[in-house]
């Protein structure tokens, strides 16, 4: 699991890491079952209060995406099919919304922007 934080961004870190956390499960990077690292060592690669880190796990567990097993890791929890799809899309949402907001400011009508973005999705890698 990589993770990379931006203190100067106005987000607060423990929202960086939560965020970051979500999309790489949404997108299949971390898969059920992995485990995270500990609140300790992915504080100190981040160099970041260890309670920040302990407060974004919190936060990731209470609504279901990591599952804490006594004596042993945090892992990613199982999601049910139907809600992984709702995660994927309200990832994407999240996403496409400061896009959407540069569309409106760059005046661009919506047919416009679908078709570059359709034509973006179309192409190779």
């Amino acid at each position: 699991m990589i993770l990379v934080v931006d203190p100067h961004s106005g987000i607060p870190v423990y929202r960086q890491v939560v965020e970051q956390v979500r999309f790489q499960v949404s997108s299949g990077v971390l898969k059920p079952g992995d485990e995270v690292p500990s609140t300790r060592l992915l504080s100190a690669e981040l160099g970041v209060n260890p309670m920040t880190i302990s407060k974004a796990y919190a936060l990731l567990e209470s609504e279901g995406t990591l599952e804490r097993r006594p004596g042993l890791p945090l892992v990613v929890k199982e999601q049910a099919p139907a809600s992984a799809r709702t995660r994927k899309r309200e990832q994407l949402e999240q996403e496409l919304r400061p896009v959407a907001l540069k569309v409106k400011q760059l005046k661009i009508g919506s047919e416009e922007a679908l078709a570059l973005f359709r034509r973006l999705l179309d192409e190779e890698d």
